[in-house]
C-alpha cells in the first residue's frame, strides 16, 4: 500500500500557493508517494497541482476530489490534460459528485439524477482524456469535441464512489475510486469487492483503491478521538459518509480515524492494506494537549512511505 499525504485543506488548513509548494517539496523529500489536494472552498486543486508540480518535480499528485457539477466535462478534461502535461504526467484526476447541500444550497445547481449525471459526465470526460475526442448525446450532455494539447498523455481518472451503482460505474469506466471516512471493514466487504467485480466484468485492469482517513500518532488515543469528533463532525451527517459509517458500525468519524501510538497506528495501516486498499491518503490532524502530534504523525508516515 502506497502512502500519500494530504496537502493544504487535506492537511487541515488553507495555505498560500508558496506554502503549498513548500509542503509538496517537503512531502517529496520525505518519500511520500503522492501529494493530494482537496477542492472545497480554498484553492483550486488543479491550479495548486500545477504550482506544486513545477516546484517538486518527482512526487505524484492527485485531486481528492474535484466536484463535477460546476465544471463541464470538456473544461475538466482540458484543464486536467493541460496540467498533466505541465507537470510531466504525474497527475491522478479524482472527481466526485460532492453533496446535495453544497451543490444546491451553496452553488444553486440541481443535484437531481446524480448517478446519471456522473455516468454521462464520464462518457464525455474519459474519451477526451484518453483519446482526445468525444462524441456523446445524452440527456444532460451533448458533446462533439476534440482536444489537442501538446505533449499530453492520459491521466488516471478516479471517482469518489461509495454506493453500489457508483462502484460499478467506477470499476467499468474509471481507473479506481477515492473514499473518505470509510473504515477497513467496509472497504474490505463493500468497496473493494464492488469495484473489483465491475472492473473484471468490463475487462479492465485491477482498480486503484485510494482511501483517505484522519490520522494522529499520539499516546492520548481518547483525546485524539475527542478532537476528531469535533474537527470532522460534519462528515458524520452528510448522507454518503453516514451510510459508510453505518456499514462500519461507527457512531461517527472519530471511530474510523486512525489514532494511537506508533505501533497501534502501524497495525491499523496494516489492516487497511489487508482490506485491499492500494493507496492511503493521510490527513494528519491536531490533538488538544499534544502540540507535536502533527509533526510526529508526519515522521511516522514518512518512515512507512519509504519502506512501502
Amino acid at each position: 500500500m502506497k502512502i500519500g499525504i494530504g496537502i493544504g485543506e487535506l492537511a487541515g488548513k488553507s495555505a498560500s500557493m508558496a506554502e503549498l509548494a513548500a509542503q509538496a517539496q517537503r512531502a517529496q523529500d520525505a518519500g511520500f508517494a503522492c501529494a493530494w489536494f482537496a477542492n472545497i472552498f480554498g484553492a483550486d486543486a488543479l491550479t495548486a497541482v500545477t504550482v506544486c508540480g513545477l516546484a517538486a518535480k518527482q512526487i505524484a499528485f492527485g485531486t481528492a476530489v474535484i466536484p463535477t457539477y460546476p465544471r463541464h466535462p470538456f473544461a475538466m478534461a482540458q484543464q486536467a490534460v493541460s496540467v498533466n502535461a505541465a507537470i510531466g504526467h504525474r497527475l491522478s484526476l479524482g472527481i466526485g459528485l460532492s453533496h446535495q447541500v453544497v451543490i444546491e444550497n451553496i452553488l444553486g445547481l440541481s443535484y437531481q439524477k446524480s448517478y446519471s449525471h456522473m455516468k454521462e459526465y464520464l462518457a464525455v470526460l474519459a474519451p477526451l482524456i484518453r483519446e482526445g475526442k468525444a462524441e456523446f448525446a445524452g440527456e444532460m450532455f451533448r458533446v462533439n469535441a476534440a482536444l489537442a494539447v501538446p505533449d499530453s498523455k492520459p491521466c488516471p481518472i478516479l471517482i469518489a464512489a461509495l454506493a453500489p451503482k457508483m462502484l460499478a460505474l467506477a470499476g467499468s469506466v474509471a481507473d479506481g475510486t477515492i473514499t473518505w471516512m470509510t473504515g477497513p471493514k467496509t472497504l474490505a466487504q463493500h468497496i473493494v469487492p464492488g469495484i473489483t467485480q465491475a472492473a473484471t466484468a468490463a475487462g479492465r485492469p485491477a482498480p486503484r483503491i485510494v482511501a483517505g482517513l484522519p490520522i494522529a500518532v499520539t499516546q492520548d488515543a481518547q483525546g485524539a478521538r475527542d478532537s476528531a469528533a469535533k474537527s470532522f463532525r460534519m462528515y458524520g451527517v452528510l448522507p454518503s459518509y453516514r451510510a459508510m459509517l453505518d456499514r462500519e458500525g461507527a457512531a461517527g468519524p472519530a471511530d474510523v480515524a486512525i489514532v494511537g501510538s506508533e505501533a497501534e497506528v502501524t497495525g491499523q495501516l496494516d489492516r487497511l492494506a489487508e482490506s485491499g486498499v492500494t493507496e492511503f491518503i493521510a490527513a494528519p490532524f491536531p490533538v488538544k494537549g499534544d502540540d507535536d502530534v502533527v509533526e510526529r504523525t508526519w515522521q511516522v508516515l514518512a518512515k512507512r512511505a519509504r519502506s512501502a
